[in-house]
C-alpha cells in the first residue's frame, strides 16, 4: 500500500479488497512518532468513518463511480479541522476539540475518502521552513537534514514518501508549494476562496487557501475537482466562472521568467532551473526574461506591512493571554502587528491595488508566469541558526502569488546532482489552476521521475496531457527481458528527449559515471543540442543514468536514435559494460570539448565557453 496511487486504490477495491481491512492495516502501521504525524485517527473512531462510507456507497447503490474518492486515504494539516481529532495548529496550549469537520474535509469524506490524521506544520502557519513547531521537525522525505520546506511539512512529507495518495495543506505566503518543490511532488494553489476555508484555523483569513499534495497531477485534480465548490457558510468563499475550467495554455507557450534569478548562491538551483527552461524551449515553449522588481514589492507588504496584523488578528484573544506559549520566532513575527494602525492597513491596501495593476500588466504579456519554486533547499540546522533571513529568502517566488489573487501549480523539475529535489511553478491569474495543472501534468511525464521518494513511476495522466500508453498495457518483464542502457544526454531525467525511454516503458535505475578514459563533447547542429560521448586515451568518469528498457520497445528504440550517434558498447566506472549512446568519431571534428563539466547537465548549467577541438 506504500506509494500506492489513487488509481492503486481504486484497482484495488475494483478486485475485491476492502476498505476496512486495508485501512486497518495501513493504519496500524503508522509510525506515532513520525514527527509529520501531530495526530492518528483511532481505531473507533476509523470504524465510525468506514460505516459512514458503507452507508454513502448502499445510497448510491454499490455505484463506485458515485464516491470519486472511496476508501482513498489522505492526511490534514493541523489547521483544518477534523472530527474526532484535536486541532492545535502546533500550539499545544491552543488545541481544541471541534465539532465536526472543516467544509472541505467534509467534501472530501461525502466523496468516499477517510482521513487517517493530523500532520504537523510551522506553528499558526507562520513560516516556510517546517521547523517551528513543538511536536518536532519534519525532515525532508529524500535527506532527513534538510528541511521539509513549511508551513504544510508534515502533509508534504507523508505524500513524498507514499504514506498517503494526497493531503490538506494550506497556503498564505506558499506553505502549499515550497514543500512541494522540496519534497518532488506536486501542489496545487488555488484560486483565493476555490476552496472553503470555514473549518480552517486562519493565518491571513483574506489571502489563505487551502491547498493540495499528490505525487502527481491527475490525482490532486481529482481532489481539486471534489474540493472546490462555493461555501455558503464562508463569506470568502468564490463559485468557479462558467468557463474557467476550460481555460488551458497553448501548445507553444509564452512564459514570463525572472530576469535576474535569485537562488541564494545556490549553483545546483541555478543549473536546475536553467535546464528546465532549456528543456521547455525544446519543447517549443518560449521562456521570456521580464523584470520581477514589482513582485519583491507585493512581497513586502506580506511581512513589512500592515497584512502581519492580519496574523495577529485571527489569534488575537489567545495571543493576548498565552504570548509566552507561543513559539519565539512566530511570536516575533505575529506581534509586529502591534506597529501599524487601521490606517497602515488601508495604507497597505491602496498600495496594493496600485502593485497589483502593474503585476497583471506583466503577467498580461505571458500564458503565465515560471518560476523555480523555492531558490534554494537549506538544512535544519542552518534554518535553526538563522530563522528569519532564510525563511524570507524561501518565499521570494511564493509570497506575492495570494496578493495578486493569482492561481499556481508547483510540480517537480529534476533531482540536483546532490540528489535534493528541484521544482518549478507555473503562476496565471485567477481560476486558471486547472489549465495549468493539464499543462504541468505534460511536463511532469516528461522529466521522467518517479513519484515523490517513492521511486515508483508516474502513472500516465488520464485526460488531461497528452499520455503515454498505460503502464498496465507494457507486458512485464522479467530480468531477462530487460536490457540496460546508459543515456549521458537529452535522453537523462528532465531532459527535452527523455519520453521517448518513459513512453516505451523503460524505467529508472540509478545515476552512474562511465570508466575514466572517456570525453563528452557537445555536438554542433543539433536540435535539441545532444552530446556525444567517444572513448579515450585519456579522459575522465562522465556522469550517465542507467534505464532498463523492455527488450520488446528497445528496437524501436535504437530505429529512431539519429546519425552521428548510435548505440554501442559502454565501460562503467566499476568496470561493467552495458549498451549506450556512442557518436560517430566524424561528428566530433569542431565539437567543443565539455569533459570539464563531467556531465550534460553540469555542461547545460555553466556558460558555454568550453574550447574547440579541432581533431579527435
Amino acid at each position: 500500500m506504500l506509494g500506492w496511487s489513487i488509481f492503486d486504490w481504486q484497482r484495488a477495491y475494483q478486485t475485491g479488497h476492502t476498505p476496512g481491512k486495508l485501512l486497518g492495516e495501513l493504519r496500524s502501521g503508522l509510525d506515532r512518532s513520525d514527527p509529520a504525524w501531530i495526530s492518528i485517527i483511532a481505531p473507533a473512531e476509523l470504524e465510525l468513518r468506514l460505516a459512514g462510507l458503507q452507508a454513502r456507497l448502499d445510497a448510491a447503490g454499490g455505484d463506485l463511480s458515485r464516491l470519486p474518492l472511496y476508501g482513498i486515504p489522505f492526511a490534514v494539516k493541523d489547521n483544518i479541522d477534523v472530527r474526532g481529532l484535536t486541532t492545535t495548529a502546533a500550539c499545544p496550549a491552543f488545541a481544541y476539540l471541534p465539532a465536526g469537520d472543516a467544509t472541505v474535509v467534509r467534501r472530501l469524506t461525502d466523496a468516499g475518502a477517510i482521513v487517517l490524521g493530523k500532520t504537523n506544520l510551522d506553528q499558526f502557519a507562520t513560516g516556510l521552513v517546517g521547523v517551528r513547531s513543538p511536536y518536532g521537525v519534519t525532515g525532508n522525505a529524500f535527506d532527513p537534514a534538510y528541511i521539509s520546506g513549511g508551513s504544510s511539512a508534515g502533509s508534504a512529507a507523508l505524500v513524498a514518501r507514499g504514506i498517503v495518495p494526497f493531503a490538506l495543506g494550506t497556503d498564505t505566503a506558499g506553505s502549499g508549494r515550497v514543500p512541494a518543490g522540496l519534497n518532488n511532488i506536486v501542489g496545487i494553489k488555488p484560486t483565493r476562496g476555490a476552496f472553503s476555508n470555514t473549518g480552517v484555523v486562519p493565518a491571513c483569513r483574506t489571502l489563505d487557501c487551502v491547498t493540495v499534495f499528490a505525487t502527481s497531477i491527475d490525482d490532486a485534480l481529482r481532489v481539486y475537482d471534489v474540493a472546490a465548490v462555493l461555501d455558503p457558510e464562508d463569506g470568502l468563499s468564490r463559485e468557479i466562472p462558467q468557463g474557467a475550467g476550460n481555460w488551458r495554455l497553448p501548445a507553444s507557450p509564452r512564459f514570463g521568467i525572472p530576469a535576474q534569478p535569485e537562488f541564494f548562491g545556490d549553483v545546483l538551483a541555478a543549473q536546475a532551473f536553467q535546464a528546465a527552461v532549456q528543456t521547455l524551449e525544446a519543447l517549443g515553449a518560449s521562456c521570456v526574461p521580464v523584470d520581477f522588481s514589482v513582485f519583491d514589492e507585493v512581497s513586502a507588504l506580506l511581512y513589512d506591512g500592515a497584512w502581519v496584523a492580519e496574523r495577529y488578528a485571527a489569534i488575537r484573544g489567545f495571543a493576548a493571554a498565552h504570548e509566552v506559549e507561543i513559539d519565539p520566532v512566530v511570536r516575533e513575527i505575529i506581534f509586529k502587528a502591534k506597529t501599524f494602525s487601521a490606517a497602515d492597513a488601508f495604507d497597505g491596501l491602496y498600495r496594493l491595488a496600485g502593485l497589483k495593476r502593474r503585476a497583471d500588466a506583466v503577467l498580461a504579456q505571458f500564458d503565465a508566469l515560471l518560476v523555480p519554486t523555492a531558490p534554494t533547499h537549506y538544512r535544519i540546522a542552518e534554518v535553526q541558526a538563522d530563522p528569519v533571513r532564510l525563511n524570507s529568502n524561501l518565499g521570494i517566488y511564493t509570497n506575492f502569488v495570494n496578493l495578486l489573487d493569482w492561481s499556481a501549480v508547483a510540480v517537480p523539475a529534476c533531482l540536483r546532482e546532490d540528489g535534493l529535489p528541484f521544482g518549478i511553478t507555473l503562476i496565471g491569474n485567477a481560476w486558471q489552476e486547472r489549465g495549468l495543472a493539464a499543462f504541468a501534468a505534460h511536463w511532469h511525464q516528461v522529466t521522467g521521475l518517479t513519484r515523490g521518494a517513492t521511486g515508483l513511476p508516474l502513472r500516465p495522466a488520464s485526460g488531461i496531457a497528452p499520455s503515454q500508453p498505460e503502464a498496465d498495457q507494457i507486458p512485464a518483464q522479467s530480468a531477462g527481458e530487460m536490457i540496460r542502457l546508459a543515456v549521458v544526454g537529452a535522453h537523462l531525467r528532465g531532459m527535452p528527449l527523455n519520453h521517448e525511454l518513459t513512453s516505451r516503458g523503460a524505467r529508472f535505475v540509478a545515476s552512474a559515471a562511465t570508466a575514466s578514459n572517456y570525453r563528452l563533447y557537445a555536438l554542433a547542429h543539433t536540435q535539441p543540442p545532444k552530446p556525444g560521448l567517444a572513448r579515450a586515451g585519456s579522459g575522465a568518469a562522465i556522469r550517465l543514468e542507467l534505464w532498463d528498457i523492455p527488450s520488446a520497445t528497445f528496437g524501436t528504440f535504437v530505429a529512431g536514435v539519429p546519425a552521428p550517434l548510435g548505440i554501442g558498447t559502454v565501460m562503467l566506472a566499476d568496470g561493467s559494460e552495458v549498451k549506450g549512446f556512442i557518436c560517430e568519431p566524424c561528428a566530433l571534428q569542431g565539437a567543443r570539448d565539455i569533459t570539464e563539466f563531467g556531465g550534460w547537465a553540469s555542461y547545460l548549467g555553466r556558460p558555454s565557453d568550453a574550447t574547440v577541438v579541432s581533431h579527435v
